[in-house]
């Protein structure tokens, strides 16, 4: 099985990708969805957030009020790195099992979407690094149409590494400036080229 992690900045594409992938067959996992799914009422991680960040960040039904952390870490760089000690050890686990999972399934390949590929060291459990990517005028844009405030959207970027040093650290780039036929025909050819041929 091809080991594939699927990266990139906010805001360039890196959903369209694994929804289209998804489409055509290929096992995906979000690490966002992991995020959401280790601090689910019940679980350890949960119990360590409000530990660390007190329980403002917990709401009355007991499931933690997301934007509210979010306030708290991405103006904190010592907070933001406390909160991804407690995180991105279980979210590495679930998609790790996943993987191990896909080849246990004899999958030609499966795809793990990792927006901090890089940030948390992650390459190295990859065959190959794909980095969906556009310029920055339209990155701006589509994260804007999220709703974030202007510091908002600063303080998420520099949390991550620019998007050219991403792309340079990664096997292929997908570059999603054009329409969504286009995104698909990158990813068509690139299912072709690195899923068929490794296993000729």
């Amino acid at each position: 099985m091809i080991s594939i992690g699927l990266t990139g900045g906010i805001g360039m594409g890196k959903s369209t990708a694994a929804e289209y992938l998804s489409k055509k067959g290929v096992p995906v996992i979000d690490t966002d969805d992991l995020a959401r799914q280790v601090v689910e009422p019940g679980q350890p991680a949960l119990e360590e957030v409000r530990a660390a960040f007190g329980p403002e960040v917990i709401g009355d039904d007991g499931h933690l009020l997301r934007d509210r952390l979010a306030g708290v870490v991405f103006g904190d760089h010592a907070k933001r790195k406390q909160l991804e000690a407690i995180l991105h050890p279980r979210i590495r686990e679930r998609w790790q099992a996943a993987l191990e999972q896909w080849r246990q399934e004899n999958r030609a390949c499966g795809v793990v979407v990792i927006p901090l590929l890089f940030e948390t060291a992650a390459e190295k459990c990859f065959d190959r690094i794909i980095c969906v990517a556009c310029s920055k005028a339209t990155q701006q844009e589509r994260v804007a149409s999220r709703g974030w405030s202007a510091a908002q959207i600063e303080q998420r970027l520099a949390a991550q590494w620019p998007a050219e040093k991403k792309m340079a650290q990664s096997h292929i780039v997908i570059w999603t400036e054009g329409t969504l036929d286009v995104h698909a025909a990158q990813l068509d050819r690139i299912l072709e080229t690195v899923v068929l041929k490794s296993s000729l």
